[in-house]
């Protein structure tokens, strides 16, 4: 089985982004400040999973990314997916020809059914899960992704006199 750092950094930055989405755009500056993860690295991890429409961008000022996706819809293995990680514990990326002979090693079918297990594993935990483990952890809370703050209304002078 091969998870490398990219599958991890992306799991952990989504649950970053969705911990703090609330207040607006995420930075990825913010989030890399927050994780000690590379933002050259997270530049390229959010260029993926905007591509597989897991996150939207907000540019200009106040920018940042937003989860594109309720939490409760994002699995883990959309994020591992997302980033291109593999999770294949077989010699031979599942194609069967891992013996010298090209032929099936006698443990294919072992390997095989972990990636299976694997899969529907990832499959069934969200990132809403994730969140609210953290949010028991940490007390940092979060607002599910069809949520916004309400915005003050800036009312014009002559009303706050009449008031």
């Amino acid at each position: 089985m091969r998870l490398t750092t990219k599958g991890r950094f992306a799991v952990t930055a989504m649950i970053d982004l969705a911990l703090r989405q609330h207040t607006g755009p995420v930075t990825l500056a913010g989030i890399s400040e927050r994780q000690k993860i590379s933002l050259s690295y997270l530049e390229q991890l959010f260029g993926k999973l905007r591509r597989r429409q897991l996150v939207s961008s907000v540019r200009g000022p106040g920018g940042g990314y937003c989860l594109a996706k309720p939490l409760e819809v994002i699995s883990v293995s959309d994020i591992i997916h997302a980033v291109d990680e593999s999770l294949d514990a077989t010699n031979c990326g599942g194609k069967g020809n891992c013996a010298e002979d090209q032929r099936p090693c006698m443990t294919h079918e072992l390997w095989t059914s972990l990636n299976e297990k694997m899969f529907e594993y990832l499959s069934s935990v969200t990132l809403a899960e994730l969140v609210a483990q953290q949010q028991e952890k940490t007390g940092v809370s979060a607002v599910l992704h069809d949520e916004r703050p309400l915005r003050r209304v800036r009312r014009p002078a002559e009303e706050l006199v009449a008031a």
